[in-house]
């Protein structure tokens, strides 16, 4: 039977998907809280510099399609097997790992702020993951089922509650307050990677192009779209607040999403907000699960994590990732280590590994621009390497931003320092015992692309135990 595709309405579904996190709604009423509508400003730069990135992914998948990984692979061809696994283990196993973690966290405490069950909030996360790894066991196409609807009823809602407060017809007491607190430059560049979370994982479609109908359109359109209506959503809702919520109290506010609700509709504006933090959370874990399974496939496919990773069940859907990573979630939330404060601080280190995948990424477009310029692309980024280079730039801009506060930063550096010692400690090990490849010396693309067809592992054994047999003089 021939497998179903997904359409682009899948594939910005996808894109939203694990953007907005109710992390990301907390983070964008902070940010609103502390700029005012000026917050917008760099709003749309990190929305910007995230385009250019997403171009560049769209170059690289079209460079290199069907790729079960993408990123992975991308890198290993591009800056070797070292550079590929320090920024894939690093800027996604671990950073989606904690962050769906917390995000599951968050919906339970949601259920008991509304509810008060008296039942813990871990069971309530536990209960989401189940359900959630279940649907992915289920195949891709349960998959976009759920995540068209979720994303969709998250869109619409937020919008929504944007229009009613620009529109002053809340139930709630419409305030008059000082609407931008500030343009300046240090301040918004100071707010750089707070923003930049609002807009982080758009490049979830890519291990799916393969299960994306006319992928050459609908890959990079589905990316920059999601993006551009996470923008715009995003921008209704800055100015509905302020219309609503007096900055001061949404910048100290652990919850300003649902004391936006709470303002803007009263007990009824709160539920809604909650509902939309259900959708959110539901949406970002589904996708996280989904994408790390076929990252972890597809760097498996490369060697550069073990191959158990590639079993698929009888739904096509790789289930060991699936279940291990759903695993990792549940321990973590069943811990309560999930509910810590110190977690909140370590997304903040995360990202800073996704934006060195994201630094990489650009790197890797312009290595092949060099080296292979006339490779056939059914997408190219136009003006050369100009937007990658923007790219590049815009990231290393926001790491450096990553706090507002010089002590914070410096921390969060140090912490990355240590965990980046780790990987490398890993990567070594890995690339000089298990792979046995130079660990920057890129791996021909061609074989990279050979890689995903399930006989290479096979053949590659076979040479590797020859070699083997004749180092040891024929026994």
């Amino acid at each position: 039977m021939e497998e179903k595709k997904l359409g682009l309405m899948s594939v910005i579904s996808t894109g939203v998907g694990l953007i907005v996190a109710t992390s990301c709604l907390m983070s964008l009423g902070q940010g609103a809280g502390m700029l005012g509508v000026g917050f917008i400003i760099p709003m749309v730069i990190a929305c910007a510099i995230n385009i250019c990135t997403a171009l560049s992914m769209a170059e690289l998948n079209a460079l290199m399609p069907n790729l079960t990984g993408g990123l992975a692979q991308y890198t290993l061809a591009g800056m070797g097997p070292f550079v590929a696994i320090v920024t894939m283990v690093g800027g996604y196993l671990v950073c989606q790992s904690i962050a769906g973690s917390v995000e599951c966290a968050m919906f339970g405490n949601a259920i008991n702020t509304v509810f008060d069950t008296g039942i813990p909030s871990s069971v309530f996360c536990i209960i989401l993951l189940v359900v959630l790894i279940i649907a992915n066991l289920l195949g891709v196409d349960m998959f976009a089922k759920i995540q068209n609807f979720v994303v969709y009823g998250l869109i619409i809602s937020l919008v929504i509650m944007g229009i009613i407060g620009i529109a002053g017809i809340g139930t709630g007491e419409r305030i008059h307050q000082q609407m931008n607190l500030s343009t300046g430059v240090s301040d918004t560049f100071s707010l750089l990677g707070l923003a930049f979370f609002l807009f982080i994982g758009s490049e979830f479609v890519i291990p799916i192009s393969r299960n994306v109908k006319n992928e050459r359109r609908n890959i990079p359109l589905g990316m920059i779209l999601s993006l551009v209506i996470i923008c715009v959503m995003q921008i209704l809702i800055v100015i509905g607040m302020g219309h609503y919520t007096p900055w001061d109290e949404l910048a100290s506010s652990a919850s300003p999403h649902i004391l936006y609700g709470t303002s803007l509709l009263g007990k009824a504006g709160a539920l809604w907000m909650i509902l939309v933090s259900v959708f959110a959370v539901i949406s970002t874990v589904n996708s996280a699960i989904s994408f790390l399974s076929y990252m972890c496939a597809g760097m498996a496919k490369i060697n550069l994590l073990p191959s158990v990773f590639l079993k698929k069940n009888k739904r096509g859907a790789y289930y060991v990732g699936i279940l291990g990573i759903g695993a990792i979630m549940i321990i973590v939330n069943a811990t309560g280590l999930s509910t810590s404060d110190s977690l909140s601080f370590m997304i903040l280190v995360a990202i800073v590994f996704w934006m060195v995948s994201y630094v990489v990424s650009n790197i890797n477009v312009i290595i092949f621009r060099r080296k292979l310029p006339k490779a056939p692309r059914t997408f190219k980024v136009p003006g050369g390497i100009v937007i990658p280079v923007i790219g590049i730039i815009g990231n290393v801009i926001m790491i450096w931003n990553i706090s507002g506060d010089s002590a914070t930063r410096m921390m969060i550096y140090m912490i990355d320092g240590i965990i980046f010692a780790i990987l490398c400690v890993y990567a070594v090990l890995w690339c000089r015992y298990k792979l046995k490849r130079p660990m920057f010396k890129p791996v021909p693309m061609h074989e990279v692309m050979a890689m995903e067809h399930s006989l290479y592992l096979v053949a590659h054994k076979e040479v590797y135990v020859k070699e083997q047999i004749e180092l040891n003089g024929g026994n």
